[in-house]
């Protein structure tokens, strides 16, 4: 097996003079990557020991490729960090994984309390590049092994306190192999990267667009319209978001058309998407496979993916996620762990090369997800008989009204086929009567004036009496996300529950 060295060095040998990054302010072909990264490798050497921890707070950037790149291949381990973070959530990732260095594009405040070297990007309010001085080290990647940690990737928090993933060379290099062998790219592709590069939304394809010898494109700060001017600026042909920023895109592109006919692949994951969105994605992104993907951290990122072609809508199998990717397996089991048959709703577990070693100095939480080489997701759903994955909720997530489960999605997916509504989310809320009450967050278009009966009325077409909204509250809008963009639930649901028994529910 391969460690992340491997793809800088097979891109250097054979794609050298091909373009490899454009963020805007940089452009590199693969040699020059290739250099960048044997520079920061020779700086790290000379600045951190062998399995030191570095973090980096930064925007996406070709800085942040190289070092997402150097970082392990100098046989450290990278942590990256959610700019949006507070500084006590930051303070306590670097504390938890006990982090030597920080690489900051901002002001790191009181963070330089918390490691032994601060290092800036932004010096004087130019690009500093810490590397910039040092000889390329001319033994790239000896030394690593496939089974040393690569990266401590700190989940979100959006469902409880944040916990470092160790994810091997092995865990990274055995997922992108798979994700090569089920929709491989190609030389000539440019990939978008436009989620933060934190996240496993931004930073998925890094290894396997190096590998290919293709390009990367990288938009620093997100904004839903510079994603559309950048495919069509750059001719992009792949990229990936978070269903949140696909319907925005979808919207825009729609209301002020770009052109985007380049655009072959539109990879969507992190959490359920709305089938009308996917509907009107096809009439934004004509030319586009919507590849609807699902996995987590743990998972080093993927698990499933499904292709949905624009011109066999007809086909389509609605909210299938897709079979597992080659060299995964996934079963839906019960709470005992034991498989459950075709079409029953149980927890999703996944087994692989991918699967993370556990979490950074948890072994309690590692032991209560990792068993006999699978891990159990928190994620709740049921496979079809051609071993289709459907995915219904967080485990955590669903609304037990009455003795009844409510699957959050499902109603959102109601909401979203209403024309007047352009965002939605559903959680439950205490309830004297029932336990939980289902209750829905919408945005509404521009001029739209339905109101809450209306809404409901429509979703009653499509979905069970028990099921409907028993409130709604309309927002302006945006709804909050968190910094890969998911919906953030819990901040929404959290004053419902300030001093309630959850035990009602």
């Amino acid at each position: 097996m391969n460690t992340i060295a491997d793809p800088v060095l097979h891109a250097e040998r054979l794609h050298g003079g091909r373009p490899a990054v454009d963020d805007g302010t940089m452009r590199l072909d693969h040699q020059a990557l290739a250099q960048r990264v044997r520079r920061a490798v020779a700086w790290l050497r000379s600045t951190t020991g062998p399995g030191d921890r570095v973090a980096l707070l930064a925007a996406n950037s070709a800085d942040y490729l190289t070092l997402y790149l150097a970082v392990p291949a100098s046989g450290r381990v990278l942590v990256p960090l959610n700019t949006r973070w507070s500084e006590p959530e930051l303070a306590y990732a670097l504390d938890d994984s006990a982090t030597t260095m920080l690489i900051a594009d901002r002001d790191p405040g009181g963070l330089d309390h918390h490691v032994d070297q601060v290092i800036r990007l932004d010096g004087e309010g130019k690009r500093d590049e810490p590397w910039a001085s040092h000889a390329p080290v001319d033994d790239l990647g000896v030394g690593v092994t496939e089974n040393d940690l690569a990266g401590l990737f700190y989940t979100g928090g959006t469902t409880g306190r944040s916990k470092g993933v160790m994810l091997t060379h092995r865990n990274l290099i055995a997922n992108t192999v798979h994700v090569r062998a089920s929709f491989p790219s190609s030389v000539d592709d440019v990939y978008l990267i436009q989620a933060p590069m934190f996240h496993a939304a931004g930073s998925m394809s890094i290894l396997d667009v190096v590998w290919n010898g293709a390009k990367t494109v990288i938009l620093g700060e997100y904004d839903k319209q510079r994603v559309l001017d950048m495919i069509e600026a750059h001719h992009v042909t792949m990229t990936l978001g978070v269903p949140t920023m696909l319907a925005a895109q979808v919207e825009a592109q729609l209301e002020r058309p770009r052109s985007v006919s380049s655009l072959r692949r539109y990879v969507h994951g992190g959490a359920p998407v709305a089938g009308e969105v996917l509907q009107r994605a096809t009439r934004a992104f004509p030319n586009a496979d919507l590849v609807e993907i699902y996995g987590s951290t743990e998972l080093a990122p993927l698990a499933t993916a499904y292709r949905r072609e624009p011109s066999n809508m007809s086909t389509w199998r609605p909210r299938s996620c897709g079979p597992a990717i080659m060299g995964v397996e996934v079963r839906v089991v019960d709470v005992d762990g034991a498989a459950l048959p075709v079409g029953e709703i149980g927890v999703i577990t996944a087994r692989g090369p991918n699967v993370m070693a556990g979490y950074w100095n948890k072994p309690e939480q590692t032991e209560g997800v990792l068993s006999d080489g699978w891990y159990r997701s928190g994620d709740v759903g049921r496979l079809d008989v051609d071993g289709h994955l459907y995915l219904h909720d967080r485990a955590d997530d669903v609304i037990v009204s009455g003795g009844e489960n409510v699957y959050c999605t499902e109603v959102e997916e109601a909401l979203y086929t209403h024309p007047d509504v352009l965002e939605a989310t559903v959680f439950g809320i205490p309830d004297d009567q029932w336990g939980e009450a289902v209750h829905a967050v919408v945005v509404l278009r521009p001029h739209a004036t339905s109101g809450a009966e209306a809404i409901v009325e429509h979703c009653r077409r499509m979905i069970a009496g028990y099921k409907l909204p028993k409130s709604i509250d309309f927002v302006d809008g945006p709804l909050p996300t968190s910094g890969p963009g998911k919906v953030l639930k819990r901040e929404l649901r959290a004053p419902y529950w300030q001093g309630v028994d959850r035990a009602i529910h």
